[in-house]
């Protein structure tokens, strides 16, 4: 019997050589039973609450493709502890063939999923609810309930018995300065993205040294996110302002905002680093250029009644200097994100909204790639996919032409019998001409119908029907259907400084040209995606996952 074992830590238990004592003990096991093992997984330091966990992953990949019959592992708990993901795994494996044998309960069955899972599921809970009272009574001694944030150091203490204390913060001086700073700035009148690009001007690296951002202050007023809502700096300690919610889909936390009654508030003045009167400050400029969902009722935010139209190029512009997006700074006017809102980018130059979309439009009908080599291209893909289309045809005919031939063979051996000369030959011949038809009629049966031939003028179809597109949208501004028809060509655009004007770099998608001009809804859908990926990588053309574009100067 082919085995594989699994193994898993959880960050409750940080000890890589878990990992070895588990599969160890399963080794062990495993040659007591004869079994030969073929493969072994583990996830280190890795939570059993999801099923997303890389090993495991592969594990349930290797157990469709029949690499193993009996899956080994310590526990079910090792597994997972959610009664859903065990559930789901055990039905993957019944469906996979494969058993699922632990060392503590031997044989997994349905009612061991029913008991196990749900003790494991309870286990989690009554964990979570242990650690949560454990970080309450830190909090309610002025201690840190978890996580760092900017303007603070992590003191290491020890106890009287040696044994190491968590949760004491002090004040870092040097980040406070600038805490302090932000804060005054902002009472003055900066904006948090002026703000925001001076600290990136200095030098100065923000929380967890990235660059600053306007949302790096900002944050948000009702979760006491950011640096200007952080009541740690004004000596006032709030914890379980939010909870967390694993989202079952993705594996992956999500917050939520907890009534203030849940809120647990302890004063630490040792820790104040802004003054109240400076923070009053910054709290009543807020009321006054920032809209509260808590401070304004139920309204409408007012943001929501502009209508913000979408353009034809909109997320599909990219700086060439820094790779960040472009948007508008003006009424008509693109530029840089990155430079505007983090100062960490030096292309400060814009281009006008309608020129870019004229030129781009112009590129994708005449400079997009150079009509020759276009033609070229087009030309032998076609030559190549009307040759395989042919070939598949051919292939279909001979098996047809072939079934005839079969059953005269058959109708010879059935009468050879009758006639008495039956034999242990005769009859493995029979059985053989029986698998060869019963395979061409599946074959047969499941032969899609043959695709027509591509036009073998492709590259003027397509130039024709981008004209058209471009047309209908000269007509019909706001045409969704003509926007992301002349969308899905474009892979990016790329903006490069050069002699102070920005050269527009088109990059297209050059399957999902191919497949517009032969009439397919897209390019993952083409029926010669394969010929198409080798023309992809060998054409001297192409340049990654697109083809080499062409500059326009402006």
């Amino acid at each position: 019997m082919r085995v594989a074992l699994y193994a898993r830590y959880s960050s409750d238990n940080q000890r890589d050589a878990s990992i070895e004592d588990q599969l160890r003990t399963c080794r062990t096991y495993a040659e007591q039973q004869g079994w030969r093992i073929v493969e072994s997984y583990s996830d280190r330091a890795i939570s059993g609450a999801s099923l997303i966990r890389p090993r495991i992953q592969e594990l349930i990949t290797d157990a469709n493709a029949g690499h193993f019959q009996i899956l080994l592992t310590e526990a079910m708990d090792r597994l997972s502890r959610d009664q859903e993901d065990i559930a789901g795994l055990f039905k993957r494996m019944l469906f996979a063939n494969v058993k699922i044998v632990t060392l503590s309960e031997g044989e997994i069955t349905p009612l061991h999923i029913g008991l196990t899972g749900t003790m494991n599921a309870l286990y989690l809970k009554e964990l979570a609810n242990k650690t949560r009272r454990g970080l309450r009574g830190r909090v309610e001694q002025g201690k840190s309930g978890g996580g760092l944030c900017y303007g603070y150091d992590v003191v290491k203490q020890r106890d009287s018995h040696g044994e190491t204390t968590c949760g004491e913060r002090a004040i870092n001086e040097k980040q406070a300065q600038i805490v302090r700073w932000v804060f005054r700035e902002y009472v003055d009148g900066k904006s948090p993205k002026a703000i925001a690009l001076l600290l990136n001007a200095e030098g100065h690296r923000g929380p967890l040294s990235e660059a600053w951002s306007p949302s790096t202050l900002n944050g948000n007023r009702e979760r006491g996110t950011g640096i200007l809502n952080n009541e740690l700096y004004i000596g006032r300690l709030v914890w379980n302002r939010l909870r967390y919610i694993k989202n079952p889909s993705t594996g992956k936390r999500v917050s939520r905002l907890n009534p203030d009654s849940e809120w647990v508030i302890q004063d630490v003045p040792e820790l104040r680093i802004i003054e109240q009167d400076l923070w009053d400050a910054v709290k009543a400029r807020q009321s006054k250029t920032t809209w509260s969902q808590k401070s304004r009722g139920t309204g409408v935010h007012p943001l929501n009644a502009l209508q913000r139209p979408t353009h034809l190029l909109t997320g599909l512009i990219k700086c060439g200097c820094c790779g960040g997006g472009f948007s508008m700074i003006s009424k008509s006017h693109l530029g840089c994100s990155t430079a505007r809102n983090k100062g960490t980018c030096d292309n400060r130059l814009t281009i006008r909204r309608d020129v870019l979309e004229k030129s781009v439009l112009n590129g994708l009908r005449t400079q997009m790639m150079d009509p020759a080599l276009f033609k070229e291209f087009c030309d032998e893909f076609t030559r190549e996919v009307n040759r395989l289309r042919m070939e598949k045809g051919a292939d279909l005919v001979a098996l047809k032409s072939e079934l005839p031939k079969i059953e005269r063979e058959l109708d010879k051996a059935v009468q050879a019998i009758l006639d008495g000369f039956a034999s242990s030959a005769l009859k493995t011949r029979m059985e053989q001409l029986e698998a060869r038809k019963a395979e061409i009629e599946t074959r047969l049966a499941e032969a899609p119908s043959p695709p027509p031939l591509l036009h073998p003028n492709m590259a003027e179809l397509y130039r024709q029907k981008v004209a058209t597109l471009h047309e209908s949208l000269q007509k019909a501004g706001s045409d969704t259907k003509t926007v992301e028809a002349i969308r899905s060509l474009i892979t990016r655009i790329r903006l490069i400084p050069e002699n102070g004007v920005l050269g527009i770099f088109l990059e297209g998608d050059l399957a999902a040209m191919l497949s517009f001009a032969s009439n397919k809804k897209n390019a993952e859908h083409h029926p010669d995606a394969g010929v198409l990926n080798k023309f992809l990588v060998q054409d001297s053309l192409v340049a990654g996952a697109g083809f080499e574009p062409a500059a326009f100067r402006l």
